[in-house]
């Protein structure tokens, strides 16, 4: 058990950035509580990237907390499996970067 728990938290599945404008960053969760957020990836809205932000990243949860609905870019590493305490999805965000939209020429 304690070897799983081992590979699952420290062996990444995979390791990337992603761009798009930040539509939802918030906690949830009846007894643990986690940070979850979602990324616009397309114009209508059609492509989601969801995400979760451990609380060991206190950083990247306020620069999403910040940057709530401008264009961002994440950094993020996919994990093999979560578990309940740490978030919903497999993707945990390492670094939040403030980013250009490419929609609009400011």
């Amino acid at each position: 058990m304690a070897g799983y728990f081992t590979f699952v938290y420290y062996v990444p599945y995979s390791e990337g950035i992603r761009s798009g404008e930040l539509i939802k960053i918030s906690t949830k969760g009846y007894v643990v509580k986690t940070w979850e957020g979602e990324i616009s990836q397309g114009i209508s809205g059609a492509q989601i990237f969801s995400f979760s932000v451990m609380d060991n990243n206190p950083e990247a949860i306020e620069k999403l907390k910040e940057l709530q609905g401008q264009y961002v870019k994440v950094e993020y590493v996919e994990r093999y499996r979560t578990f309940f305490w740490w978030g919903d999805t497999r993707y945990f965000i390492k670094n939040v970067y403030a980013e250009k939209s490419p929609h609009f020429n400011n």
